[in-house]
């Protein structure tokens, strides 16, 4: 994450809104100028704060001498917060699909600016500072984040388990999964370049919609600064639309299906290593560490553990590539290295190699028990580890061929 410098670079006037874009039409606030910033609202029953919102937010324009729109998502009001938006001074357009993220998606399509400034419609965020969002996106950077930890919280602005635990554990994970370096990932007022948004290619519709900029801006290699913002307590007297628990499940559970790495890939590693050790040391006979014995109970469950082990990384390897072939994001170093030495016919090699160095073993032990007439085996141990080798060679087989087939639809051929 870059840290840039932020200073005023004042552009062209706001100019007043008129009929033609307060009734959602394409019409430009003022057909001669160009705009340089859109302020996206997203609106459901925000009656109470809206027009609050949309003044703050044309007042703080006009300040900056910049020619901009304030454009308010409604999400299916029922309390007249569109006519309250719409006589403030904002284009109010709607979204039917309920969600932040539709609201938002759709707010970003409007915007007719190269500039996109977002927060919500409940006046927790400070809209008449706007200088720092815009000063950081005209110094290049893709994606502006506000962070409320870094400013200042005020006195029952934000409940003490989203402060102190919802908000910094999920900001934490995101950061160690994605390698980012973002203090306050679901601040709700940030500004995003109109370009990078469209790379960022956004699908979430609900609240994980604010990880989800920051998964494909860090992903994407984007440039991201971070300023410090004052989180005031709402305006509204109802409950808020955020829900702890339900919410906080739908980050987290976001980022796991961003992250096949961290999902399947590592805890599948690390499986088939706790299998591998048993299976290999007590190929010879049993071992006793300490006042600990280990026998071929502790070999049966090392077999078990690595097939499993490697059927997740195999599940893994497949969730990287079809995440790649359809634009989810940016491939990774192990997806780079998959995508260079990997081909169908060396999976079928390695597949059917491994196969058949376990199918010998076996046939080894086979002859051997019928010479001895048939009495009893005493090769129970390579046998466990050849059938062993005989599993994962046959699924390696089948992975790759699916792996091929998740592989047809690369990123330069995936639509759109």
């Amino acid at each position: 994450m870059s840290k840039l410098g932020l200073s005023q670079k004042p552009g062209l006037k706001l100019a007043a809104a008129n009929p033609a874009r307060a009734s959602g039409s394409s019409a430009r606030v003022h057909p001669g100028n160009e705009l340089e910033v859109s302020v996206v609202l997203p609106c459901l029953n925000e009656a109470e704060t809206v027009a609050t919102c949309v003044r703050k937010a044309i007042a703080a324009l006009q300040k900056l001498a910049i020619d901009g729109e304030v454009i308010v998502v409604d999400n299916g009001s029922a309390d007249g917060s569109r006519e309250l938006a719409r006589a403030a001074g904002a284009r109010v357009v709607s979204e039917p699909r309920r969600g932040y993220g539709s609201a938002l998606i759709r707010g970003f399509e409007e915007a007719g600016a190269p500039y996109i400034i977002m927060a919500d419609a409940d006046d927790s965020y400070d809209l008449s500072d706007l200088e720092p969002f815009v000063s950081g996106l005209r110094q290049g950077a893709d994606l502006v984040m506000g962070s409320r930890r870094r400013g200042t919280i005020k006195p029952g602005a934000m409940p003490w388990h989203h402060r102190w635990i919802g908000n910094p554990v999920l900001s934490g994970i995101l950061n160690f999964f994605f390698d980012g370096e973002v203090s306050d990932a679901h601040c709700g007022m940030r500004g995003v370049s109109k370009d990078a948004y469209r790379r960022m290619r956004l699908q979430a519709t609900g609240m994980e919609f604010a990880s989800e900029m920051v998964v494909k801006a860090s992903l994407g290699g984007m440039s991201i600064a971070e300023v410090p913002i004052t989180l005031h307590r709402d305006g509204r007297k109802r409950r808020p639309h955020l829900r702890s628990f339900r919410d906080g499940w739908r980050h987290l559970r976001f980022m796991l299906l961003l992250s096949p790495t961290h999902l399947f890939v590592l805890p599948g590693l690390i499986c088939m290593l706790l299998g591998i050790l048993p299976l290999i040391a007590l190929g010879g006979g049993p071992m006793r560490i300490g006042a600990f014995s280990f026998d071929i109970h502790y070999m049966i469950l090392g077999s078990l553990l690595t097939i499993l082990g490697y059927q997740i990384v195999t599940t893994g390897l497949f969730a990287k590539v079809y995440s790649h072939s359809h634009r989810l994001y940016a491939p990774d170093r192990a997806l780079n290295l998959i995508r260079r030495y990997f081909n169908l016919e060396r999976g079928l090699i390695t597949g059917g190699l491994t196969f058949l160095v376990g199918f010998l073993i076996d046939a080894v032990i086979l002859d051997h028990w019928l010479s001895s007439g048939m009495g009893s085996l005493n090769a129970v141990r390579p046998a466990l580890q050849a059938s062993t080798l005989m599993i994962i060679g046959a699924q390696t087989v089948c992975a790759s061929f699916f792996l091929a087939v998740l592989d047809l639809s690369t990123p330069e051929e995936a639509p759109g």
